[in-house]
């Protein structure tokens, strides 16, 4: 089939195979379907939604469009966070170093900010001098080294993920729910993670605007966790207000400092330890709430986190 007859099926309310969203993904990475070509396959999937057997083989697709991140030599539990992001969500920066503190090896592996927040790549490189670009080989030696890296996905790791989610940004197709779904799984499952917690946020400064919207996005993400066996975790978190006090990249980088140090706004405080809590339990470190509370207080009162 060609593009031109893909798009035609899609835009009519037909559906796609296994083998055909695999090829059009392969296309599309290599160039040989060009940016206007899939800007109007995302608007047709966008109108006419993708079914669970095409987000699957989507995922599948986007997963295996470039190289795998080897973490087979780690013999810590690997976990991952994601969240949807909103207005002052920084908790990724304080949150990972808390975790790997205790005992987890935490690779957060980034893309650009997607919507009108910044990400956590995007505070990072506030910084003067931190380097986000690692390549492949770099993240691997400072996950093996440290336990942690906070960095941008290599652009040979799961490069069709990141060409559609430039795409989206700029086509209104961001809030698709299948499409930013398999988006997000296909950048959670080429680490070998044992455990992912998804932090959904819901409100006004969120891309998902209603309780009903954020679950929507929830089931299928846990569905996909589960269909390639990894242990999946999701939280619909309130964004009906700015998550902390500061808003911008610097600003809240400066706010997460504070976190690591013992301090910041509740509010964030108490998102960080929820999140941390869970996956500490995820990865078998701790066996309830309680205590995986009490392991990430104790890895910022000794200034183990910030040392991470």
């Amino acid at each position: 089939m060609t593009i031109l007859e893909l798009l035609a099926r899609k835009r009519d309310v037909g559906r796609l195979s296994t083998a055909e969203i695999s090829r059009l993904i392969k296309d599309y990475t290599s160039g040989s379907v060009t940016e206007y070509q899939m800007a109007a396959m995302l608007m047709a999937a966008y109108i006419n939604v993708l079914d669970k057997a095409e987000l699957t083989a989507l995922t599948d697709a986007m997963l295996n469009s470039g190289d795998l991140l080897d973490l087979s030599n780690i013999e810590a539990p690997k976990l991952e966070k994601h969240s949807t992001g909103g207005v002052g969500d920084k908790v990724s920066i304080p949150l990972a170093p808390m975790v790997a503190a205790c005992g987890v090896t935490v690779p957060l592996l980034r893309d650009r900010g997607l919507g009108f927040t910044g990400r956590t790549l995007d505070k990072l490189e506030s910084i003067p001098g931190f380097s986000t670009n690692l390549g492949l080989d770099g993240v691997q030696r400072m996950v093996s080294k440290t336990g942690l890296v906070m960095a941008g996905r290599p652009r040979n790791l799961v490069p069709a993920a990141s060409k559609l989610r430039a795409l989206q940004d700029v086509t209104g197709t961001v809030s698709s729910v299948p499409l930013l779904a398999a988006s997000i799984m296909s950048t959670k499952l080429v680490g070998d993670l044992n455990g992912l917690v998804l932090d959904i946020k819901v409100g006004e400064g969120a891309l998902m605007r209603t309780e009903a919207e954020a679950e929507t996005l929830a089931e299928p993400l846990a569905e996909l966790g589960r269909a390639y066996q990894l242990k999946t975790v999701a939280l619909v978190t309130s964004m009906k207000a700015p998550l902390g006090r500061e808003v911008g990249n610097a600003n809240e980088i400066a706010e997460s400092i504070a976190v690591l140090a013992g301090g910041g706004p509740d509010d964030l405080v108490e998102l960080t330890y929820a999140i941390g809590s869970e996956m500490l339990q995820l990865a078998g470190v701790a066996q309830n709430d309680e205590a995986a509370r009490q392991l990430l207080r104790a890895a910022v009162g000794t200034g183990a986190a910030m040392q991470k």
